[in-house]
């Protein structure tokens, strides 16, 4: 874990979170009980493609596991392996360029404003840095060319990828799994024949001054350097992180070889394999780690287990997590054709079942690549095969980075935050420096990306580089989860340290638009990403920072301090330029009416206070129409996270059936040939196709089924949350009942529903908050002690309590 100078108060927060989801397990009201069935991806033949290949993770390493015949591959990614290292990325003297750019806009001369800053105002380098594959674990079983009754499976409730085939009368199994307790890759193989297993296994990496040994006759060692980089622009940067990983046979009743490049085994009826990797990385401004005593350390303490030992421990503790939530949609077992065909179908057949897995599948992924001490998940979440992914793989914070978190504490995965809270308490650090060099101001800013090294100063090209609310937005996930978990202690110590210093850094930047004489206070330079160019006053900045001063003054009112502090900010956040309504009924983008009716660009920037934010609601009607008609002009299409954001948008509108229908585009077999594919989609193993692949969609897509089913983001005017009980149900989920959603205010619902109605409900206190139950135009004022649950019928008048 990194420990920077906050380290006590972001322990601190760590164990509150911690002891948030114990309280939960132990009570009973966390966990959702026994699985729903159908929590399985599979299929009847190996994997050719990556985007075929089934994902494994610990937040630490990221395995996809292909299910090959005579050669199996398993394409390995460790958490921490990015190019280049420690490094500044801002502009010293940038600052003295910020009064010309605006200037420049203010006068309406857009291209020089953008020429100017792309030479004065830009990142140093230009472009940020990549996540990079660690490389392959191959394993060769001869003669297994020619088998019968395939089956490779991947179990979202066990997270275990298993293999199974017949070969000349006999049955192989191979097992894998990634172990967040034991912080490694356990592969098990059998055969239901004694001594007919015969295998080898070697490891790869496509990285620089690799070099592989032996180090005992049952253990494999890889070490290298990252490649150097070279990007886009031509600049250099010099590959400095370090890794290792070993391989082990840890059990088997085979004869084991050795040699500097592969392990054998022969004559065996079953072998365990343990894989570890580790790299030089401590923190991102020190590499001073050893990457080989790290990974020996963890293959030494993983190795004191048995298989059923490590097997165990795994499901245990991802099963804590996973079945907190289950959804069954509709009363149909689910299809018992492969994964697939599934999806080639849904187009046709509209299967709900699918639906429910996808959502899962969501939660799965979340659990994989983002646990406590390890990197954020970032646009392919933990997983990359390419040594120049697109977008660099890194994290970008104009849409992308939030979304692959809303479902956290919704979905009730709240631990699986604290990787990206680790991520913010950095990014004040080195934002402080770019808040200071660029815009000669206190606090610290964020643009649109930010990679290991936590790079904050804008990069690519002004048009779209320069947008200075990136940390902001983050800063509402910090403000979310003191709403969902009501713990003050980590709205102390961690979240309003950082949103105040966040809000600082706009009292000094906002500037009063000379160009209007209401006296509005608007941002810029900035953009509405990534649509418009450089621009003064983009509606979607407004948003996020009008959202965050609030949130901020509240913080302070519930903390009683900062009095003085807090009633400067709210005089700047009452004098943010308002939303507009258009023209043509729409939610302005920009301060200019000039929205385009038939633009249907993929962001949908100027929606942000409809969803995540909450500054449009049906309180607002003339805003939440405006909302409305600026989404039917943007339409339903779009890339994989563009559809997902729709899918939240069109259930905070509460139309379910206009949301399933973006869901359905969606759900649509990217490179199937039976379809019309115009963007969007998913491959064959459910990775959301953005194209190419970007995680975001799969998390945006599972937050906006949970939208569809619970929202709890307004609040009456006493202050109780209004949790709204099945707001865009759409008619093709008839039948179905969710377990296990966590509502604002610390509680827990299950609801179950039939032939489109309200059955019954369940709501779970966390911390005796009061709230406000809600179906359609029926109310139920709840007040219950923490701990404590009601169930309602579907009139909402309570049947039981306990």
């Amino acid at each position: 874990m990194n420990f920077s100078s906050d380290a006590a108060p972001r322990l601190l927060s760590h164990l509150s979170i911690a002891l948030f989801g114990a309280l939960h397990f132990l009570a009973g009201v966390a966990i959702a009980g026994e699985p729903s069935p159908g929590l399985q991806l599979w299929y009847d033949s190996p994997a050719e493609k990556w985007t075929e290949a089934l994902p494994l993770g610990n937040g630490h390493i990221g395995a996809m596991v292909f299910g090959q015949l005579e050669e199996e591959r398993i394409a390995l990614n460790e958490g921490t392996l990015w190019t280049g290292g420690p490094r500044s990325y801002a502009n010293r003297g940038a600052a003295e360029h910020l009064p010309e750019i605006r200037q420049l806009l203010f006068a309406g001369r857009q291209r020089e404003a953008e020429e100017l800053a792309q030479a004065r105002f830009m990142s140093i380098p230009l472009r940020q840095m990549a996540f990079q594959p660690l490389g392959e674990l191959r394993l060769h079983f001869p003669g297994h060319g020619e088998t019968q009754d395939y089956r490779r499976m991947l179990d979202l409730d066990t997270a275990v990828a298993t293999t199974s085939y017949r070969c000349q009368g006999v049955r192989y199994t191979r097992r894998v799994f990634a172990s967040y307790p034991d912080r490694a890759l356990v592969i098990h193989l059998t055969c239901d024949q004694p001594r007919r297993l015969t295998f080898s296994a070697g490891l790869s990496s496509p990285q620089s001054d690799v070099h592989s040994a032996s180090s005992d006759h049952r253990t494999l060692e890889l070490a290298g350097r990252v490649h150097d980089w070279q990007a886009r622009d031509g600049h250099v940067s010099p590959g400095q992180v370090r890794f290792a990983t070993h391989l082990r046979v840890l059990d088997t009743d085979g004869e084991i070889a050795s040699d500097a490049d592969q392990l054998r085994v022969s004559g065996a009826s079953r072998a365990t394999l343990i894989l570890t990797a580790a790299t030089s990385f401590l923190n991102y401004r020190d590499l001073s780690a050893d990457a080989v005593k790290r990974s020996e350390e963890q293959l030494a303490a993983a190795s004191k287990k048995k298989y059923d030992e490590l097997e165990q421990s795994h499901i245990e503790d991802h099963q804590h997590l996973f079945r907190r939530v289950s959804l069954r949609l509709g009363d149909d077992p689910p299809s018992a054709a492969p994964t697939d065909q599934r999806i080639m179908e849904y187009a046709r057949n509209d299967e709900p079942a699918l639906a429910a897995l996808f959502f899962q599948y969501g939660r799965y992924l979340m659990i994989a690549s983002s646990r406590p001490g390890g990197q954020p998940a970032n646009l392919q979440g933990i997983w990359n095969d390419q040594l120049a992914p697109p977008w660099e793989s890194k994290y970008t914070i104009n849409i992308n980075t939030q979304m692959n978190y809303w479902l956290t504490e919704s979905c009730n995965l709240a631990e699986c935050s604290r990787p990206l809270f680790d991520a913010i308490a950095d990014l004040a650090e080195s934002g402080r420096q770019t808040a200071r060099a660029h815009y000669a101001a206190d606090g610290w800013v964020a643009h649109h990306n930010f990679d290991l090294w936590r790079g904050t100063a804008p990069i690519n090209n002004s048009n779209h580089g320069i947008w200075p609310t990136g940390g902001a937005w983050l800063c509402q996930h910090l403000w979310e989860h003191y709403q969902y978990g009501d713990d003050e202690q980590f709205l102390r110590d961690t979240a309003y340290p950082l949103m105040k210093a966040s809000a600082q850094f706009f009292l000094d930047y906002l500037i009063d638009d000379p160009r209007d004489d209401a006296n509005w206070l608007i941002s810029g330079p900035s953009n509405s990403p990534e649509h418009g160019g450089l621009v003064m006053g983009p509606t979607m900045d407004h948003q996020i920072i009008r959202d965050l001063f609030s949130n901020v003054i509240e913080a302070s009112e519930i903390l009683d301090i900062d009095e003085a502090w807090r009633e400067k900010a709210t005089a700047f956040r009452d004098r943010i330029a308002p939303n507009k309504i258009g023209r043509h009924g729409q939610l302005q983008e920009w301060l200019e009416d000039v929205d385009d009716p038939a633009n249907d660009h993929r962001h949908v920037s100027h929606l942000w206070a409809l969803h995540p934010g909450d500054g449009i609601t049906p309180d607002t009607p003339e805003l939440f129409d405006a909302a409305r008609r600026s989404l039917e002009f943007r339409g339903d299409g779009g890339t994989g996270w563009s559809r997902a954001w729709k899918v939240n948008l069109w259930a905070r509108l509460r139309d379910g059936d206009r949301a399933h229908k973006v869901l359905a585009g969606l759900l649509m077999l990217t490179d199937s040939p039976k379809t019309e594919y115009r963007g969007g989609g998913v491959y064959a193993n459910l990775f959301d196709a953005h194209p190419p692949f970007q995680i975001d969609g799969n998390f945006g897509a599972a937050n906006g089924i949970a939208e569809m089913l619970l929202q709890s983001h307004r609040r009456l005017p006493d202050g109780s949350w209004l949790i709204e009980l099945l707001p865009a149900l759409p008619e093709a989920w008839p039948e179905g009942s969710v377990r296990g959603l966590r509502a604002r205010g610390g509680f827990i619902v299950d609801i179950e529903w039939r032939d489109g109605k309200l059955v019954h409900c369940r709501v779970t206190s966390g911390d005796g908050t009061k709230a406000c139950i809600a179906y359609k135009d029926r109310k139920y004022r709840l007040a219950i002690q923490r701990g404590q649950s009601v169930v309602l019928n579907g009139r909402l008048e309570a049947q039981d309590r306990d």
